[in-house]
């Protein structure tokens, strides 16, 4: 037994991979195309974390999401399939090019019309519906942008979230460089900060997971 978390090693990896979670074909694909861009591809979610995310979808019985940060649109996907058929997602990007790919995967899935991609900075989108009255209507909320507006976007969502909901925040870890002081550009301190400010926030119950590159969990308390 271990009392801290266990180092997937190169031994240890290829076997979670092989028993740790059931890839869908189409989830396949989609990262197969992402892969195919190059550099940029680092910046999509690895398969675990998105089987990890579609069964939080299907354990919470989501059925209105919130995502900040869609990219080539695969943490999207896992959560669209996981969606009963009358759920939504609204989805915030701010580049055509990225999410064309992702929209060509959600068609052939057959869940284009679970998915609400709005073409504007996540902030814009969080002041519009707020304005539509959508507050306190949202089950769950992935935020994966940005990263100097993370503090925006989690304000948003508790806002946007129903009590009792969950946001998912990516990249909490991020590669360790929250934890060496000698970086202070702007996207580690600003996650440093979010990631002191959940640790104190009475409005919520959290747990850190050491998935990825770290996910926080964050409940919204009744």
């Amino acid at each position: 037994m271990a009392n801290t978390t266990i180092k997937l090693d190169d031994q240890l990896y290829p076997y979670f991979q092989t028993v740790g979670y059931a890839e869908p074909e189409i989830l396949k694909e989609l990262r197969a195309a992402t892969v195919a861009t190059g550099g940029a591809s680092a910046m999509q979610i690895g398969p675990e974390q998105g089987a990890f995310m579609a069964l939080l979808v299907r354990l919470t019985g989501a059925r209105r999401i919130l995502e900040f940060g869609t990219f080539t649109g695969y943490s999207t996907l896992a959560m669209a399939l996981a969606l009963p058929p009358d759920g939504r997602i609204v989805a915030s990007d701010v580049s055509e090019a990225w999410t064309s790919i992702g929209r060509r995967h959600w068609a052939k899935a057959g869940v284009a019309e679970r998915i609400d991609l709005r073409l504007q900075p996540g902030l814009e989108v969080i002041a519009a519906l707020l304005r539509s009255g959508e507050a306190g209507r949202f089950d769950m909320a992935f935020i994966d942008a940005d990263k100097p507006n993370y503090g925006g976007y989690y304000e948003g969502a508790l806002e946007l979230l129903k009590p009792g909901g969950l946001i998912l925040i990516d990249n909490v870890l991020w590669s360790g460089d929250v934890a060496n002081p000698a970086r202070q550009d702007a996207d580690t301190t600003a996650l440093r900060a979010l990631n002191a400010a959940i640790r104190h926030d009475a409005r919520v119950d959290f747990a850190m997971i050491p998935i990825g590159d770290g996910v926080t969990m964050v409940r919204k308390r009744d």
